[in-house]
């Protein structure tokens, strides 16, 4: 009984192999979106593998066959009713971008399937992202009165102020995983999952064997420039839980809970 009730609330798990590969893989029933908890699970085991000596490299993945990630729990969102909640919630995946911009070790990002919303913010927070041809992205929060806040600095950072812009003003079209590649979000999208796979699993393998401590530097020196998304997600996360109370947007998520 227990198994079946970690199956329906999802889970996140760590895998370390012999070479000193991470892979952390998450998981809901309900498309692999990431309710509070799950994003709360997710922050903290990014966070011990950049810790974790024996870790050399980390391959971030969901599981199942189709959807990478539909970002937040629309249940959690539906359910919203104070400020105070709101900020709380939009911070779960504002900590999770902070925890994989922090982390010293290379995060490479396997997106098998569609990622909507905050998973496109967990794609473009990782260091090397490789996809299938099935990986096609959404910014859908304005399509629900919000808006891509907490997600947009991620986003931007890849795909430029023009992508950004595009994927979150056309709140309702899915861009392709070609379009994603162009823009800077893939670094290579592959026909089937098996190919990625390997391609992912090569190149694990090389950063494995690569010297730590350079990486470390390398990964600080891309990151550089975004030492204030402590504060700045945290002001993000407040916009969109005052943007969540609207009556507006309590109509506009309504109508999907119809």
């Amino acid at each position: 009984m227990q198994d079946i009730n970690i199956t329906q609330q999802g889970s996140v798990e760590t895998q370390i192999d012999e070479k000193g590969i991470a892979t952390i893989t998450f998981f809901h029933p309900s498309h692999n979106s990431l309710p509070g908890n799950l994003l709360a699970q997710l922050r903290d085991q990014i966070k011990e593998a950049g810790t974790n000596d024996a870790i050399k490299v980390i391959i971030l993945k969901s599981a199942g066959e189709r959807t990478f990630c539909a970002g937040a729990s629309f249940d959690e969102l539906a359910s919203i009713n104070d400020f105070e909640t709101g900020k709380k919630f939009f911070l779960g995946f504002a900590n999770v971008i902070n925890a994989m911009r922090k982390c010293p070790k290379f995060i490479i990002g396997r997106v098998h399937g569609k990622a909507v919303g905050g998973g496109v913010g967990v794609a473009s927070a990782t260091d090397y992202c490789l996809a299938t041809k099935f990986a096609g992205v959404k910014l859908s929060e304005l399509n629900v009165g919000i808006g891509p806040f907490v997600v947009g600095p991620a986003v931007r950072r890849k795909l430029g102020t023009s992508g950004m812009t595009q994927l979150a003003i056309n709140a309702t079209e899915f861009r392709s995983a070609a379009w994603a590649m162009e823009h800077g979000l893939y670094a290579d999208v592959y026909e089937t999952v098996q190919e990625m796979d390997l391609a992912i699993e090569d190149l694990a393998i090389k950063l494995s064997k690569s010297n730590p401590e350079a990486m470390r530097l390398m990964k600080a020196a891309f990151w550089s420039g975004t030492e204030h998304w402590d504060e700045l997600l945290d002001e993000r996360a407040a916009t969109s839980g005052q943007l969540v109370l609207s009556e507006f947007t309590k109509n506009a998520i309504g109508r999907f809970a119809v």
